[in-house]
């Protein structure tokens, strides 16, 4: 049965396979192959052992070349799911790997390769995670490739793919703990260089496979990691700090060599008794007390005599659990290798350094009890230094921000009109104030605070603030703007100084221009440019308020088109690039919308823009194609009476498909814009060329028109309203051919009869 099976999936397998295999077959047909192996494999009840002997006899080679080679992303996006899925299901993955390996190698390491899309490079580290759950002690011979890989995609820019990542290096030690340590070491450098990455869940996975890598790799490793780890301690979000308590824990515990690093790992677990969440402190302790009694177990002869007398101090104090045994010894013995450094770190110029340090001290003195007294010289002088120390403990940024409003406010009510003298440096304080993450909430006192300089120098309001420091303001935020990321806080600074000043932004449009175009370019930080087109949307949405309040915009319109707009419209793979396309083709209907383009001009976007915009109504983003819809509807409304015949056809058969668009308003709107598409062919030279381009497009509308959405019923009644002017005769006969297959008859008589009336009062 199985065979029979194999060979009927073979035989339907052959056609798709060999078109794939052709050196001239086009993306269409490539796709169009790549979906029926889908449906022939995914779509039907199969056998593990029919799957293997096809995917393995046939399908494993062309993949994988399509993967490596195919310059369709959607083609190597479903031959990585095939791939995927035969991995899953067949009995005998391991015979992929000599295929495979290779492949994932070229794919991702470079200078061999490098796969543009984010996504798809997520999607190669998953197949190699697959793989190594999967094939297990079977990937020894390929440990370096995969080491090879991992040194790469652990420092990827797409955080998912480091996740990813630190997760396969996880899925590595678990199948090959053998052989592992031979080469554990390369992965030292790649995750230390990510330990502190800006994301919170990318710390936590490279903290836990840094666990994980030590612990079945090389010991010797635990040196060059425990700096990093000790740093994590201070990490504001509580799951990093927890991860970092686990990992040394069950070092601690399972570490071969532990015996040699008790010194080291137990001040950073016990530097976890102070944290201020109570489940941190928890984990904590739960690990310190199994590490304390496996150390009792493991030393029981020694401890024997300890163990039998062992009887709390005098004048313990009230209220703490006095710490096992085990627990005790162990600070006891490693005490003189602890003290040292941590009498540094008590003095650190770094205040919570020397607050942790502290409190590390205090949980030693508790278990160390009378051992102490051999260490008194060292300790008293470390104390004498830390009751030196005059800060109390760090104050939280927000709170920072509010004194420093305080003294500003105060300035003012002191120095009154001689404020005159230091309001462009007060105002950078205050927009620098307003700009930080976390002083939202101090917005309007900040404004407040801008009115009241304003009134002491005799001015109406703060927008006069900026009118008189506008262009100090933009010269000093825009002196580094060749070098801002998204980290820059120049960017959030820019933010509230074009955003807040209102129509005075109008006044300073060549230094606010010049520093679009320097960070708006496509090799510039994604995220900071998402920031700064996000800004522009913005500001264009309420033009006349702002950037046009003088009516200067216009002269530099071919600048924001051609230098800023046009390459951020290009195509590039990932979802920080969609996300700036997205927001760039909003960008260019806020221009349109607010009528600042005069026909000419738009003739002009026409030319340069079309292909982009018409690649626009296949982003995954709703806007997006909601905004090229529109902007394509206003091309025909300005100046469709001009295009050739090959862009009326280009044009009308893309909006076509965003009929069957998910999102409702992207149907009315392609609807619209199929509307002026008609009324721009109606007095259009080209009209006598194009009838059987409109015989197929009144086909098209008329199965829209049975459309389950009313609204949507309307809409296309309304287009074919205005296309009927064309070729009456035509329509009606299509009407009349498809009328009794409509589930109700009422919008075709409606367009029957609007057709007769218009016959009516032509003669």
């Amino acid at each position: 049965m199985a065979a029979a099976a194999a060979a009927e999936l073979a035989q339907a397998l052959a056609r798709p396979l060999g078109c794939l295999q052709e050196s001239g077959c086009s993306r269409t047909a490539r796709l169009r192959a790549l979906e029926t192996i889908r449906a022939e494999l995914q779509e039907k009840p199969l056998s593990g052992a029919v799957v293997q002997e096809v995917f393995g006899a046939q399908l494993v080679r062309p993949l994988a070349r399509c993967l490596v080679g195919d310059t369709a992303e959607r083609c190597r996006e479903l031959a990585l799911q095939l791939l995927c899925h035969g991995l899953s299901h067949g009995e005998r993955p391991g015979e992929a790997l000599p295929v495979l390996l290779p492949a994932l190698v070229q794919r991702l390491c470079p200078p061999q390769g490098f796969e543009p899309s984010e996504e798809l490079r997520l999607g190669l580290v998953q197949l190699l995670s697959l793989l190594l759950q999967r094939c297990g002690v079977a990937m020894v011979p390929y440990l370096s490739e995969v080491i090879r890989i991992l040194q790469v995609t652990l420092l990827d820019h797409y955080a998912e793919v480091r996740r990813e990542s630190c997760r396969c290096a996880v899925a590595c030690t678990q199948a090959m703990p053998e052989h592992f340590h031979m080469q554990s070491e390369s992965l030292i450098k790649p995750l230390m260089q990510t330990i502190s990455h800006q994301h919170y869940r990318v710390r936590v996975d490279v903290i836990q496979a840094t666990g994980a890598v030590i612990q079945f790799g090389n010991g010797k490793s635990v040196d060059d990691v425990l700096s990093h780890l000790a740093q994590r301690l201070f990490d504001d979000i509580p799951k990093v700090r927890h991860a970092v308590t686990a990992v040394v824990g069950e070092w601690l515990l399972h570490l071969r060599d532990r015996y040699s690093y008790f010194h080291k790992l137990i001040p950073l677990l016990l530097g976890s008794f102070s944290d201020e969440i109570p489940e941190n402190t928890k984990q904590a302790w739960t690990y310190w007390e199994k590490i304390g009694l496996q150390w009792e177990k493991e030393n029981e002869e020694d401890l024997k005599d300890k163990m039998d007398f062992s009887v709390s101090p005098l004048h313990y104090p009230q209220g703490v659990t006095r710490p096992g045994l085990g627990c005790r010894e162990l600070v006891s013995r490693n005490l003189s290798k602890i003290l040292p450094g941590l009498s540094h770190d008590i003095t650190d110029w770094l205040e919570s350094t020397r607050v942790k340090a502290s409190q590390l001290l205090h949980t030693l003195l508790l278990h160390a009890e009378d051992h102490i007294t051999q260490h008194m010289e060292l300790l008293l002088r470390t104390l004498y230094q830390a009751c030196l120390d005059e800060e109390r403990e760090v104050v939280q940024n927000v709170l920072y921000m509010e004194q420093l409003l305080c003294c500003v406010q105060a300035l003012i009510e002191v120095c009154q009109e001689n404020c005159k003298e230091i309001s462009f440096q007060l105002m950078k304080v205050l927009v620098t104030i307003m700009a930080a993450p976390s002083s939202q909430h101090l917005k309007e006192k900040v404004e407040e605070t801008m009115s009241s300089l304003a009134e002491v120098q005799q001015l109406d309001s703060f927008l006069y603030l900026y009118k008189q420091h506008m262009l100090q303001l933009m010269e000093w935020v825009s002196v580094s703007c060749d070098d801002w990321t998204s980290c820059s806080p120049e960017v959030l600074q820019f933010d509230v100084i074009t955003t807040h000043s209102g129509p005075v932004i109008g006044e300073a449009l060549n230094a606010f221009i010049l520093v679009l175009k320097t960070c708006l370019q496509p090799n510039k930080d994604p995220q900071m440019r998402l920031k700064l087109f996000t800004v522009l949307c913005q500001l264009l949405q309420k033009a006349s308020e702002t950037v046009n309040s003088q009516g200067l915009f216009p002269s530099y319109l071919e600048t924001v088109i051609k230098d800023i707009l046009a390459p951020n419209l290009q195509w590039h793979a990932g979802r920080t690039a969609a996300a700036i396309r997205t927001t760039a083709v909003s960008c260019l209907w806020a221009l349109i919308h607010c009528e600042m383009l005069s026909p000419e001009e738009i003739l002009t976007i026409r030319d340069g823009l079309m292909p982009q915009i018409i690649a626009a109504l296949d982003e995954d983003s709703k806007i997006a194609r909601l905004m090229a819809c529109r902007v394509i509807g206003v091309f025909f409304k300005v100046c469709g009476r001009q295009f050739d015949e090959h862009k009326f056809t280009n044009t009308y058969t893309e909006v076509l498909k965003r009929l069957d668009d998910a999102s409702c308003d992207v149907r009315l709107a392609a609807a619209h814009t199929l509307t002026n598409w008609f009324k721009s062919l109606r007095d259009s030279d080209v009209k006598s060329a194009m009838e059987n381009h409109v015989e197929f497009l009144y086909q098209e509308l008329l199965i829209h028109l049975d459309d389950p959405d009313q609204n949507t019923q309307n809409a296309v009644l309304e287009v074919l309203k205005e296309g009927s002017v064309l070729y009456p005769e035509l329509l009606v006969r299509e009407v009349e051919g498809v009328v009794h297959k409509h589930r109700t008859p009422t919008y075709c008589n409606q367009l029957l009869h609007h057709i007769q009336s218009a016959r009516e009062s032509a003669s």
